[in-house]
């Protein structure tokens, strides 16, 4: 575990300080996100953080080869398979965010992205299901495998919308999934904890920590597309690089449940990006509209609406994703019916706090108080003149 967490510190701490670089070069290269109607931010914003996501990440990859605990990790080449697809996702996202390019040219970066991770050996073979079902055919096993890298970085993007919401989302969702994968590791090898799905998912949170500091609201600069694809990426490459390597037959009772379907925390960790990438596709599709066209119906847009601050609104999907992802991730310790009921109740004060009165009263998270724009305590009201009125 200590040597999880220095690699997420690495990780954290080289992002956090290679930002500020990567605000410098945004502003020489002109990637800088204009405002537009749909979006949120009022102001110009550089959107080449994820250039130091990708060091962060990196960074610490390269620390972690050097380490003896990591060394069975190293022995195979699936690590640079996720490292190397996620600098190809990161220069498409860089060349997107300087020169908007169309969306054909980058679902195709993304595809040979998705194809060197399965050359790399990150591939899904297996679906870890009673009998261990496998996949026929490895053109099937590719395509299955592109698809879920493919769809995990566009649902990323897609949440990307509010300051500081993807890469919270990410870190709350990936604090969860390591601690998945580190039990299931406990479980099932007792003799080495080493794990390629918890040193990246570690360095993924690491990341996503080092960069929340500059891109909590107000926004100091966006993650853009090189950052968001790289999330999804690596989460995908987690993902898959345990999905299919652990046997149903090596657990049992209360722990039969995540081995059987090891996908399911991941999925817990990007149910909201996934349900909004989907809700978005089949609305566009139903208006006659590409399932690319932009607009204002995003989750967080409709948590705007209904009175939210910024701030409020992505602590409150902040929220939502701990319910989905630690409820899922409890599933490795606990009964899934003890679970279920313990989620259960999360979900209803997550929805208490979504719908109910916080949404339109309250100081502590509003948007202007929170960046010190006006008093946090209101002037007493004075004394109405006879002539004027009262005094709004």
């Amino acid at each position: 575990m200590r040597v999880y967490l220095l690699l997420l510190l690495v990780a954290a701490a080289v992002t956090y300080l290679l930002t500020p670089s990567a605000r410098w070069l945004a502003r020489r290269t002109h990637a800088i996100s204009a405002v537009r109607d749909r979006d949120v931010h009022t102001l110009p914003t550089p959107r080449l953080g994820g250039l130091a996501i990708l060091l962060g990440i990196v960074v610490a990859v390269l620390v972690a080869s050097r380490m003896p605990f990591l060394s069975s990790v190293f022995a195979a080449p699936k690590v640079w398979g996720i490292v190397g697809a996620a600098v190809i996702v990161a220069l498409l996202g860089w060349a997107d965010d300087v020169w908007d390019l169309d969306w054909m040219t980058k679902l195709a970066g993304q595809v040979l992205a998705g194809g060197f991770m399965a050359i790399m050996q990150v591939q899904l073979t297996t679906w870890p299901i009673p009998g261990q079902l496998t996949i026929p055919g490895s053109r099937l096993s590719l395509f299955v495998t592109i698809f879920v890298v493919v769809a995990t970085m566009n649902a990323v993007n897609f949440v990307d919308g509010l300051d500081g919401l993807a890469a919270g989302v990410i870190a709350i969702g990936g604090s969860a999934f390591f601690l998945y994968t580190y039990g299931l590791t406990q479980q099932t090898s007792p003799l080495d904890y080493s794990s390629l799905a918890s040193l990246m998912v570690a360095v993924l949170v690491g990341a996503c920590l080092g960069f929340l500091p500059h891109n909590f609201h107000p926004s100091h600069i966006f993650m853009g597309d090189s950052g968001s694809m790289v999330l999804g990426l690596v989460l995908a490459g987690a993902t898959i690089s345990v999905t299919g390597q652990i046997s149903p037959d090596l657990t049992s009772g209360a722990q039969s449940v995540p081995a059987y379907v090891p996908l399911l925390l991941p999925v817990a960790v990007v149910l909201l990006p996934l349900l909004d990438m989907s809700m978005a596709v089949v609305r566009r599709l139903a208006s006659g509209k590409s399932p690319f066209h932009p607009d204002r119906m995003h989750l967080h847009h409709r948590m705007l609406a209904i009175g939210h601050s910024h701030r409020r609104a992505v602590v409150i999907l902040y929220v939502w994703t701990a319910v989905f992802a630690f409820g899922a991730a409890a599933l490795v310790q606990w009964e899934w019916h003890a679970v279920l009921a313990g989620t259960g109740v999360a979900a209803l004060v997550a929805l208490a706090l979504t719908l109910g009165p916080l949404r339109t009263h309250g100081r502590l998270l509003d948007d202007d108080v929170a960046t010190g724009a006006v008093p946090v305590v209101r002037p007493a009201a004075t004394t109405p003149s006879p002539t004027r009125g009262p005094q709004l």
